[in-house]
Protein backbone atom coordinates (compact mmCIF):
# COMPACT_ATOMS: atom_id res chain seq x y z
CA UNK A 1 0.00 0.00 0.00
CA UNK A 2 2.45 2.12 1.06
CA UNK A 3 4.37 1.82 -2.44
CA UNK A 4 1.62 2.78 -4.50
CA UNK A 5 0.66 5.77 -2.63
CA UNK A 6 4.58 6.43 -3.26
CA UNK A 7 4.64 5.34 -6.88
CA UNK A 8 1.50 7.76 -7.25
CA UNK A 9 2.62 10.87 -5.48
CA UNK A 10 6.04 10.57 -7.74
CA UNK A 11 3.97 9.87 -11.20
CA UNK A 12 1.93 13.09 -9.80
CA UNK A 13 5.01 15.39 -8.97
CA UNK A 14 6.20 14.36 -12.79
CA UNK A 15 3.38 14.82 -14.07
CA UNK A 16 2.74 18.44 -12.80
CA UNK A 17 6.34 19.66 -13.86
CA UNK A 18 5.43 18.67 -17.09
CA UNK A 19 2.29 20.57 -17.24
CA UNK A 20 4.35 23.81 -15.87
CA UNK A 21 5.22 24.66 -19.31
CA UNK A 22 2.39 23.75 -20.83
CA UNK A 23 0.37 25.94 -18.03
CA UNK A 24 2.91 29.12 -19.33
CA UNK A 25 2.10 28.22 -22.77
CA UNK A 26 -1.68 28.79 -22.62
CA UNK A 27 -2.04 31.30 -20.03
CA UNK A 28 0.57 34.13 -21.92
CA UNK A 29 -0.87 33.13 -24.92
CA UNK A 30 -4.05 34.69 -23.64
CA UNK A 31 -2.87 37.68 -22.92
CA UNK A 32 -2.56 41.07 -25.33
CA UNK A 33 0.71 42.18 -25.66
CA UNK A 34 0.49 45.27 -23.13
CA UNK A 35 -0.46 42.47 -20.22
CA UNK A 36 2.50 40.35 -21.05
CA UNK A 37 4.79 40.60 -18.56
CA UNK A 38 7.65 38.98 -16.24
CA UNK A 39 5.73 40.19 -13.61
CA UNK A 40 2.30 38.73 -14.74
CA UNK A 41 3.93 35.31 -16.62
CA UNK A 42 2.41 33.46 -14.09
CA UNK A 43 -1.08 34.82 -13.91
CA UNK A 44 -4.11 33.36 -16.24
CA UNK A 45 -4.93 35.20 -19.32
CA UNK A 46 -7.83 36.27 -21.07
CA UNK A 47 -10.24 34.05 -23.29
CA UNK A 48 -10.90 37.45 -25.05
CA UNK A 49 -7.48 37.91 -26.05
CA UNK A 50 -6.39 34.14 -27.27
CA UNK A 51 -9.42 35.04 -29.74
CA UNK A 52 -7.37 38.13 -31.02
CA UNK A 53 -3.80 36.38 -31.22
CA UNK A 54 -5.42 33.87 -32.86
CA UNK A 55 -7.12 35.80 -35.54
CA UNK A 56 -3.48 37.77 -35.85
CA UNK A 57 -2.08 34.33 -36.84
CA UNK A 58 -3.90 33.76 -38.86
CA UNK A 59 -4.39 37.53 -40.78
CA UNK A 60 -0.87 38.61 -40.18
CA UNK A 61 1.18 35.68 -40.40
CA UNK A 62 2.17 32.48 -42.63
CA UNK A 63 0.97 29.73 -39.80
CA UNK A 64 -2.23 28.98 -42.34
CA UNK A 65 -0.46 28.25 -45.01
CA UNK A 66 3.11 26.50 -43.51
CA UNK A 67 0.32 24.14 -41.79
CA UNK A 68 -1.27 22.91 -44.38
CA UNK A 69 2.53 21.77 -45.94
CA UNK A 70 3.26 20.39 -42.74
CA UNK A 71 -0.06 18.64 -43.20
CA UNK A 72 1.08 16.94 -46.41
CA UNK A 73 4.67 16.00 -45.32
CA UNK A 74 3.05 14.50 -42.20
CA UNK A 75 0.88 12.53 -43.59
CA UNK A 76 2.12 11.28 -47.53
CA UNK A 77 6.15 11.22 -46.29
CA UNK A 78 5.69 8.77 -43.80
CA UNK A 79 2.71 6.81 -45.23
CA UNK A 80 4.92 5.89 -48.12
CA UNK A 81 7.86 4.71 -45.72
CA UNK A 82 5.62 2.77 -43.67
CA UNK A 83 4.51 0.76 -46.85
CA UNK A 84 7.99 0.80 -48.40
CA UNK A 85 9.18 -0.48 -44.88
CA UNK A 86 6.39 -3.20 -44.79
CA UNK A 87 7.32 -4.45 -48.03
CA UNK A 88 11.15 -4.22 -46.76
CA UNK A 89 10.69 -6.47 -43.69
CA UNK A 90 8.33 -8.65 -45.72
CA UNK A 91 10.84 -9.55 -48.80
CA UNK A 92 13.91 -9.86 -46.57
CA UNK A 93 12.03 -12.18 -43.72
CA UNK A 94 8.86 -13.88 -45.52
CA UNK A 95 9.90 -14.16 -49.28
CA UNK A 96 13.35 -14.78 -47.91
CA UNK A 97 15.34 -12.25 -50.24
CA UNK A 98 18.70 -13.26 -51.73
CA UNK A 99 21.22 -11.41 -49.86
CA UNK A 100 18.13 -10.04 -48.21
CA UNK A 101 20.23 -8.84 -44.66
CA UNK A 102 22.32 -7.01 -47.02
CA UNK A 103 19.80 -4.90 -48.71
CA UNK A 104 17.97 -3.97 -45.26
CA UNK A 105 21.72 -2.89 -43.59
CA UNK A 106 22.31 -0.67 -46.99
CA UNK A 107 19.08 0.67 -46.12
CA UNK A 108 18.90 1.41 -42.44
CA UNK A 109 22.51 2.70 -42.50
CA UNK A 110 21.16 5.47 -43.47
CA UNK A 111 19.98 6.02 -39.96
CA UNK A 112 23.50 5.45 -38.65
CA UNK A 113 24.83 9.20 -40.02
CA UNK A 114 23.48 12.06 -38.22
CA UNK A 115 21.38 14.30 -40.31
CA UNK A 116 23.14 17.19 -40.57
CA UNK A 117 26.05 15.39 -42.22
CA UNK A 118 23.77 15.46 -45.09
CA UNK A 119 22.28 18.59 -45.71
CA UNK A 120 24.69 20.13 -47.36
CA UNK A 121 24.78 17.16 -50.21
CA UNK A 122 20.85 17.37 -49.63
CA UNK A 123 21.25 20.79 -50.86
CA UNK A 124 23.47 20.96 -53.33
CA UNK A 125 21.47 17.62 -55.22
CA UNK A 126 18.13 19.58 -54.77
CA UNK A 127 19.33 22.11 -56.27
CA UNK A 128 21.02 20.43 -59.32
CA UNK A 129 18.02 18.43 -60.55
CA UNK A 130 14.87 21.17 -59.39
CA UNK A 131 13.68 19.35 -56.19
CA UNK A 132 14.62 22.38 -53.84
CA UNK A 133 11.72 24.35 -52.77
CA UNK A 134 9.04 21.90 -54.10
CA UNK A 135 6.16 20.05 -52.51
CA UNK A 136 7.62 16.89 -54.49
CA UNK A 137 11.21 17.21 -52.88
CA UNK A 138 9.71 17.34 -49.39
CA UNK A 139 7.54 14.69 -49.36
CA UNK A 140 10.44 12.41 -50.89
CA UNK A 141 13.21 13.43 -48.76
CA UNK A 142 10.54 12.81 -45.68
CA UNK A 143 9.84 9.48 -47.06
CA UNK A 144 13.80 8.30 -47.55
CA UNK A 145 14.29 9.61 -43.72
CA UNK A 146 11.72 7.89 -42.34
CA UNK A 147 12.21 4.77 -44.40
CA UNK A 148 15.15 3.29 -42.28
CA UNK A 149 13.23 2.82 -38.96
CA UNK A 150 9.92 1.99 -40.63
CA UNK A 151 12.05 -1.04 -42.25
CA UNK A 152 13.39 -1.94 -38.81
CA UNK A 153 10.61 -2.14 -36.95
CA UNK A 154 8.58 -3.78 -39.40
CA UNK A 155 11.30 -6.50 -40.27
CA UNK A 156 11.54 -7.14 -36.81
CA UNK A 157 7.50 -7.54 -36.39
CA UNK A 158 7.57 -10.10 -39.45
CA UNK A 159 9.85 -12.25 -37.87
CA UNK A 160 7.93 -12.73 -34.97
CA UNK A 161 5.05 -14.75 -37.49
CA UNK A 162 4.85 -18.28 -37.64
CA UNK A 163 6.37 -19.54 -41.01
CA UNK A 164 3.07 -21.73 -41.47
CA UNK A 165 1.05 -18.48 -41.87
CA UNK A 166 2.82 -18.03 -45.23
CA UNK A 167 2.64 -22.10 -46.20
CA UNK A 168 -0.62 -21.94 -45.76
CA UNK A 169 -1.29 -19.48 -48.36
CA UNK A 170 0.64 -20.88 -50.43
CA UNK A 171 -1.15 -23.94 -49.79
CA UNK A 172 -4.38 -22.28 -50.71
CA UNK A 173 -2.73 -20.61 -54.08
CA UNK A 174 -2.54 -17.03 -52.87
CA UNK A 175 0.66 -15.08 -54.74
CA UNK A 176 2.97 -13.32 -53.17
CA UNK A 177 1.48 -9.52 -53.36
CA UNK A 178 -2.38 -11.26 -52.14
CA UNK A 179 -0.02 -12.88 -49.06
CA UNK A 180 1.39 -9.35 -48.83
CA UNK A 181 -1.75 -7.07 -49.12
CA UNK A 182 -4.86 -9.74 -47.45
CA UNK A 183 -2.45 -10.93 -44.89
CA UNK A 184 0.51 -9.31 -43.68
CA UNK A 185 -0.90 -6.07 -43.67
CA UNK A 186 -3.73 -6.48 -42.06
CA UNK A 187 -1.79 -8.49 -39.16
CA UNK A 188 0.89 -6.01 -38.62
CA UNK A 189 -2.12 -3.05 -38.63
CA UNK A 190 -1.19 -2.13 -34.96
CA UNK A 191 2.67 -1.95 -35.99
CA UNK A 192 1.98 0.36 -38.74
CA UNK A 193 0.46 2.92 -36.64
CA UNK A 194 2.70 3.02 -34.00
CA UNK A 195 5.41 3.67 -36.81
CA UNK A 196 3.59 5.93 -38.95
CA UNK A 197 2.50 8.20 -35.66
CA UNK A 198 5.90 8.49 -34.33
CA UNK A 199 7.22 9.55 -38.13
CA UNK A 200 4.52 11.68 -38.31
CA UNK A 201 5.32 13.56 -35.12
CA UNK A 202 9.07 13.77 -36.19
CA UNK A 203 8.03 15.27 -39.46
CA UNK A 204 5.85 17.86 -37.88
CA UNK A 205 8.49 18.83 -35.44
CA UNK A 206 11.38 19.00 -38.10
CA UNK A 207 12.98 22.37 -38.89
CA UNK A 208 16.74 21.53 -40.41
CA UNK A 209 15.49 20.08 -43.91
CA UNK A 210 12.42 22.66 -43.99
CA UNK A 211 15.29 24.97 -43.60
CA UNK A 212 17.58 23.79 -45.60
CA UNK A 213 15.79 22.73 -48.33
CA UNK A 214 12.53 25.34 -48.61
CA UNK A 215 12.21 28.97 -48.93
CA UNK A 216 9.06 30.25 -49.64
CA UNK A 217 6.04 30.25 -47.85
CA UNK A 218 4.09 27.59 -50.63
CA UNK A 219 6.40 25.03 -49.42
CA UNK A 220 8.30 25.88 -45.99
CA UNK A 221 6.53 23.73 -42.98
CA UNK A 222 5.51 24.96 -39.98
CA UNK A 223 8.56 25.20 -37.62
CA UNK A 224 10.88 27.13 -40.00
CA UNK A 225 8.09 29.88 -40.18
CA UNK A 226 7.54 29.63 -36.54
CA UNK A 227 11.42 30.32 -35.50
CA UNK A 228 11.29 32.96 -38.10
CA UNK A 229 8.34 34.65 -36.17
CA UNK A 230 10.56 34.05 -32.64
CA UNK A 231 13.50 35.86 -34.66
CA UNK A 232 11.21 38.93 -35.74
CA UNK A 233 9.32 39.78 -32.26
CA UNK A 234 10.21 42.79 -31.08
CA UNK A 235 11.97 44.07 -34.12
CA UNK A 236 8.81 44.95 -36.66
CA UNK A 237 7.23 41.28 -36.08
CA UNK A 238 4.76 39.88 -34.04
CA UNK A 239 4.43 40.19 -30.36
CA UNK A 240 5.67 37.60 -28.26
CA UNK A 241 1.94 36.87 -27.58
CA UNK A 242 1.38 35.98 -30.91
CA UNK A 243 4.07 34.03 -31.27
CA UNK A 244 3.05 31.61 -28.14
CA UNK A 245 -0.38 31.53 -29.55
CA UNK A 246 1.49 30.24 -32.75
CA UNK A 247 3.60 27.78 -30.57
CA UNK A 248 0.13 26.26 -28.68
CA UNK A 249 -1.76 25.91 -32.13
CA UNK A 250 1.16 23.96 -33.95
CA UNK A 251 1.05 22.01 -30.78
CA UNK A 252 -1.95 20.95 -30.85
CA UNK A 253 -2.26 18.62 -34.01
CA UNK A 254 0.33 16.11 -32.34
CA UNK A 255 -1.19 15.93 -29.08
CA UNK A 256 -4.66 14.91 -30.71
CA UNK A 257 -2.76 12.96 -32.50
CA UNK A 258 -1.23 11.36 -29.49
CA UNK A 259 -4.90 10.95 -27.37
CA UNK A 260 -7.00 9.35 -30.18
CA UNK A 261 -4.38 6.65 -31.01
CA UNK A 262 -3.13 5.48 -27.34
CA UNK A 263 -4.83 1.73 -28.03
CA UNK A 264 -2.73 1.80 -31.02
CA UNK A 265 0.26 2.04 -28.69
CA UNK A 266 -0.58 -0.54 -26.02
CA UNK A 267 -0.94 -3.13 -29.26
CA UNK A 268 2.03 -1.88 -30.74
CA UNK A 269 4.17 -2.81 -27.02
CA UNK A 270 3.61 -6.55 -28.70
CA UNK A 271 5.40 -6.66 -31.41
CA UNK A 272 5.74 -9.88 -33.07
CA UNK A 273 3.78 -11.60 -30.77
CA UNK A 274 2.20 -14.27 -32.74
Amino acid sequence: MITRILRITVLAVLGLLWLLPVYLLITNAAKSSSDYSGDTLWLPGNILDLGDNLVRVFTKTEIPQSLANTALYSITGPLIAVILGAAVGFAVIVLRLRNGFLWFFVIYIGSVFPLQMMVIPLFDTYSRVGLYNTSAGMIFVYSVVCLPFSAFVMRNFFSGIADSVFEAAVVDGAGAWRIFTRIYLPMSSSALAVVFILQATWVWNDLLLGLVLTQGPETRNVMPVLAGLQATQGGGGESYTVVLTAALLVSIPTTVLFVVSQRYFSKGLSLGQY
